[in-house]
Parts: structure tokens; C-alpha cells; sequence
């Protein structure tokens, strides 16, 4: 008998985060076959009148495929995929798996490969500008191992994370927008960390189910040159199938010109792939309150309540500084007390203090007030 939370989950992927309408094709994308999920998925999209398509997929077997992946077949990979997603409408990512560092041993120069070819014509070019798109997670033994909870507590967490009510997020983050939308100058400061860059003109976009689930937060980015000073991240942050921490890059005039980590080499590599994965291409504030901590899955350590992330990389169409990259990589900083604190200034009024708002307009944004 299928758990009711899974259905209820399908039925707002289908009828809010992608609304499907009749007629249109949503491809169901599966990594690590969670069978519940897609069927509810399936069920729910024929009951909206749309046509589902699934395409399931496998970590282990794609480490095989990269080990021994050409650039020539890497780009045939990207056109064969490009063409399915050319025809949809929609989009729902569901990721699950056994092992996040499944990847880890496929070599730096076959990942940036990937990253140029499947990652950019297929995701950046098409998915994410041209469909309806929402990508999430499922749980796992693993995932609960990473949030040092028992599986059953997990499942629990998730659900709860998952099928909150974001219809009432999205109303909340209207202010948040609307100050986002008439700040000029930020500063954010923390333990190794004083940073400044501008928002000018560049839009603010708010994440209330409608791309990620779990979800919640807004974000923007900086004016591609306008970043200077020092930030020291404090979660552990995986890219590429490893596992980086005490990351801290150093800006000149919106450039990383200055970075390490516990593998300064491998970082630097990453930050080497093109131009723009040296510059910021967003920066968001993270603020589902059931996520307080992080468990090395960025969908949903980006969201942690009193976070922020700050991005190396590709910027979002919907708010763009004009900065393009094969790599988008979400790094995050906690600033509540119990991580070493830190505030957030716009247009140097204090907004945010150790993961709290502290301005009256903003404080239905606040964990207690979203739950």
C-alpha cells in the first residue's frame, strides 16, 4: 500500500510546481529507481490530461560511462538528450541514490566534459529556460545516514520539509523581493568574512515550489564586478562527486582571486574551467524552517533557515549579471549562533542578524512564522 504522503507529494509536483495542463508532455528524469514516486507521477499527470514520459537512470552505471567517455560521444549523449527535451513542457528531476560520492574517482577532466556538453545543452539551454522544471530528492538510508537520523525519522523530516504549505512561503517572500528590488549595496559579515557587492537592476527571484522541492528561498545576483573582500564558508559543500570544506575565496572587483579549501588544487581546477566560474552567478537566502542544518545535499542545505549561498559560476536567466559558465555551484553559509553568526546589510541597514530577520516587513519570513 502506497504511503498517502507520496501521492499528496506527486499531486502538488504535477498540479503546483510544473501545473501541468491538458495536452502538454512533462518527462519524469529518475536517478536510483524509486518506483512509488514516478507511478504517482505518472498517475497524477494522466489525471491532469497531460502525457508523461519517464527516462530512468543509474550513478553507478553512469561512473561506467564517463570513466571511459569520449568528447565525441559525450556530445552525441548531449544531442540524443537536447532532442527529448526540446519536445517537453515539463520537467520533474527526481534524484535518489545509495552513494553521493559515487562519482568521485571519474576524473576531473571527463566531469567538465559532462558539464559542457550534457549539463549546458541539455539543462542550462533548454530545461531550465524553456520548460516548466522542478527537481527534488527522494529519501534514503544514505540521506538519513548524512543527517545522522534514523531512516524512519528521515522519511518523517522529509515529508514534512516537502509538503509544507508553499503557497503561504511565496506570499511571505514578497517583501523580501520588493527590498531586494530597490537595494543598491550589500555587505555580509561573519567569521572570515566581510564581503560587499551591488543588486542593482538585477531582478529577485523567489523559490517557492515552483522549481526545487524542498524550497525556499530568493535570490538574485550581484553585478558581475562588483565583489570584493573574503568569504569563508562553513558547511561542506560536494561538487563533482567530492566532498569540499573550509572553502574560502578571496574577490578583486568580482573576480576569485584567492581560493581554498581542504583540496586547494582540485577547487582550483573547478575554478578554471572557463572565465566565468570565477565570478558570481547568484546569490540567495535560504529560509525553509524545517532545514536547520546541513547533510551534504545542496537541495537542501541551500534552503537552511538563516543561510545564504553564494555561487561560482553560471547566472539564472531570470536574473542575470551577464555571467556564463559550464559550472553553477550552490555553496552555502550558515550564520546562526550556533555556526558562528554573522549580518546581513542592504544598503548598510542591518536586515538579517545571526539567521534572524530583524526589519518588521520581513519578519513573517522567519521560522516560526512559516511553519
Amino acid at each position: 500500500m502506497r504511503d498517502p504522503r507520496i501521492t499528496k507529494l506527486a499531486h502538488n509536483l504535477i498540479t503546483y510546481s510544473v501545473n501541468l495542463q491538458e495536452g502538454e508532455k512533462v518527462l519524469i528524469e529518475n536517478f536510483g529507481l524509486q518506483r512509488q514516486l514516478v507511478t504517482a507521477l505518472v498517475e497524477e499527470a494522466y489525471k491532469a490530461g497531460g502525457y508523461p514520459f519517464v527516462l530512468l537512470k543509474d550513478h553507478q552505471i553512469d561512473r561506467s560511462l564517463l570513466l571511459g567517455a569520449s568528447e565525441e560521444q559525450l556530445d552525441l549523449l548531449a544531442s540524443y538528450e537536447a532532442n527529448v527535451m526540446k519536445d517537453m513542457d515539463a520537467y520533474i528531476g527526481l534524484r535518489a541514490g545509495d552513494n553521493i560520492s559515487e562519482l568521485a574517482d571519474v576524473p576531473s577532466d571527463k566531469m567538465t566534459l559532462y558539464g559542457k556538453s550534457v549539463g549546458t545543452k541539455v539543462h542550462r539551454e533548454i530545461r531550465v529556460p524553456k520548460t516548466k522544471w522542478v527537481v527534488l530528492r527522494y529519501p534514503s538510508s544514505s540521506m538519513a545516514q548524512l543527517a545522522n537520523t534514523s531512516t524512519e525519522a528521515f522519511e518523517d523530516f522529509y515529508f514534512d520539509v516537502c509538503n509544507l504549505d508553499y503557497s503561504k512561503m511565496d506570499k511571505a517572500m514578497d517583501a523580501l523581493v520588493a527590498l531586494f528590488d530597490r537595494t543598491d549595496k550589500v555587505q555580509i559579515k561573519g567569521p572570515g568574512t566581510d564581503i560587499q557587492f551591488s543588486v542593482k537592476d538585477v531582478p529577485a527571484i523567489k523559490c517557492a515550489g515552483l522549481r526545487n522541492i524542498p524550497d525556499g528561498e530568493v535570490y538574485t545576483a550581484p553585478v558581475r564586478d562588483s565583489v570584493n573582500g573574503t568569504i569563508t564558508y562553513n558547511t561542506p559543500s560536494p561538487y563533482q562527486g567530492f566532498t569540499f570544506e573550509s572553502i574560502s575565496f578571496t574577490f578583486e572587483n568580482g573576480k576569485i582571486v584567492n581560493a581554498s579549501a581542504n583540496d586547494s588544487d582540485r577547487i582550483n581546477k573547478i575554478l578554471d574551467t572557463d572565465e566565468g566560474a570565477r565570478f558570481i552567478g547568484e546569490f540567495a537566502i535560504g529560509v525553509n524552517p524545517y532545514i536547520q542544518h546541513p547533510m551534504k545535499d545542496i537541495l537542501f542545505d541551500e534552503k537552511i533557515d538563516g543561510s545564504f549561498h553564494f555561487t561560482p559560476g553560471q547566472c539564472y536567466e531570470e536574473a542575470s549579471n551577464g555571467n556564463h559558465s559550464a559550472i553553477h555551484w550552490d555553496i552555502v553559509m550558515i550564520q546562526r549562533p550556533e555556526y558562528g553568526g554573522g549580518e546581513i546589510y542592504f544598503d548598510d541597514v542591518l536586515i538579517r542578524k545571526d539567521g534572524r530577520f530583524v526589519i518588521p516587513e520581513l519578519d513573517a519570513l522567519n521560522p516560526e512564522n512559516l511553519k
